[in-house]
């Protein structure tokens, strides 16, 4: 007779939690200047069950608060304390100090995103990433990492993930069905990178806008989530979507050749076919006006609402659907 599999304790932040065991715990970051501490809240979900550990993170970049809204609603909700299997590990948000000042970063400038793995002896951004791969990295399986357009700049609900090179995050993805898939490259530093790097496998959510609640977004990252976890056996049931992600292994940003005043009666999600005139860029004193076309054919996934933008700005991103 074969011996069950045993689900073996954890160990996170000095704390030893066991099967069918829930935990909130804090990583203490560092102190602000004030003498204040700064730490991160981590909840741990546990099933009696062995299986896959889970980290559903956001926060990344403090503004970012369509992703910290759909965890906390998640666990408000008491939709994440009881997986049929496996771990799953919360952090609603991970940069605390941008939280605290409305922005992307941390106080010295630098994005989190990009300082991974990090050092203990680093940049405050560094000593986050350091933390977060000696305590939580070890521990997971699968992960999504949620995120939202910068300043002015909303994305379309979406996943980015390698595509084609890995057929467990190909699956992945697909399950989570958000309304386009995006292949996008590991970029150095990053938090996908890392975890690639150790065999553990991301993706990434992003939606709306920062310092804005997307609602629509939040409600197929929370569907999307549970798709997720159905996916691998942690969840009986999850909403079916609503329809097949377009998938598009290239997207391109569409960039302001003029200074002005930029406006379009576009939005994300609308498709325009190539020849189409998508805005307008105007020079603010009525002497001027360039009509914009767009060079290909594809899926607005992110635009910028901006009215003023200087040559270079990024205005429309868009998606090439694969074509099947």
């Amino acid at each position: 007779m074969s011996t069950p599999a045993r689900n073996p304790d954890i160990l996170l932040n000095n704390h030893i939690i066991g099967p069918g065991e829930q935990l909130l715990t804090r990583l203490v970051i560092s102190k602000l200047p004030s003498g204040s501490v700064i730490d991160v809240p981590v909840h741990v979900f546990r099933a009696v069950e062995p299986g896959p550990t889970v980290l559903l993170m956001a926060g990344m970049h403090g503004d970012e608060v369509n992703g910290i809204e759909t965890i906390r609603r998640m666990i408000r909700r008491g939709q994440l304390q009881r997986p049929l299997r496996g771990t799953i590990i919360a952090i609603p948000i991970l940069n605390i100090y941008g939280f605290l000042n409305f922005s992307r970063e941390v106080p010295d400038g630098k994005d989190v995103n990009r300082s991974f793995p990090g050092s203990p002896r680093g940049s405050v951004a560094s000593r986050v990433a350091h933390r977060f791969m000696r305590e939580i990295m070890p521990l997971v399986d699968y992960g999504i990492d949620y995120h939202t357009g910068g300043a002015a700049r909303s994305n379309h609900p979406q996943v980015r993930c390698l595509l084609g090179e890995d057929a467990e995050t190909d699956a992945l993805a697909t399950a989570f069905a958000a309304p386009f898939t995006l292949h996008a490259d590991l970029r150095p530093g990053s938090l996908r990178e890392a975890a690639m790097r150790q065999g553990r496998r991301i993706i990434v959510y992003e939606t709306g806008e920062s310092l804005r609640l997307d609602e629509y977004g939040i409600e197929i990252a929370t569907a999307g989530t549970f798709r997720f976890l159905k996916h691998l056996g942690m969840l009986a049931e999850a909403p079916e979507p609503t329809q097949a992600p377009v998938v598009c292994r290239k997207h391109t940003w569409l960039r302001a050749k003029f200074a002005g005043l930029f406006r379009t009666h576009l939005q994300t999600g609308q498709y325009v076919e190539k020849g189409q005139e998508y805005g307008i860029v105007a020079d603010p004193y009525g002497e001027m006006a360039v009509r914009l076309v767009a060079p290909v054919s594809g899926y607005i996934i992110g635009l910028n609402h901006m009215p003023v933008v200087n040559q270079g700005d990024a205005l429309l991103h868009i998606g090439v659907p694969e074509r099947g």
